[in-house]
């Protein structure tokens, strides 16, 4: 569904369905922005995020955290991770599309 909101929206989507295969597709194709589901099989979600942000190649990458954990101590693993927005299910579309606008339009220069 969140991908289906971002086509529409105008955005060009790629998914992969664990941590292994995103850290794979990011290091080969470098996307201007990660959203990130925090329970992913195999290296789950936050692992993937520390490795991204650890590496030189893809530590620049905004990544947005989509997840069921919605307790405040949730936020603080998520941001620790290196995350750089959190999005709590269930969210409205309309809000993951302006944290996505606002995080691809801080990384253009001015």
């Amino acid at each position: 569904m969140v991908r289906d909101a971002l086509r529409a929206a105008g955005y060009e989507t790629d998914e992969v369905h664990s941590g292994e295969l995103a850290l794979q597709k990011v290091a080969e194709s470098k996307p201007d922005l990660i959203v990130m589901d925090v329970r992913l099989p195999g290296i789950d979600g936050l692992e993937t995020t520390r490795r991204l942000k650890a590496d030189t190649g893809t530590a620049a990458i905004p990544i947005v955290a989509v997840t069921a954990h919605a307790m405040p101590e949730d936020e603080s693993l998520i941001r620790e991770a290196g995350c750089d927005a959190y999005m709590p299910k269930p969210f409205r579309f309309s809000a993951l599309l302006g944290v996505v606008r606002d995080l691809l339009a801080s990384r253009r220069p001015a």
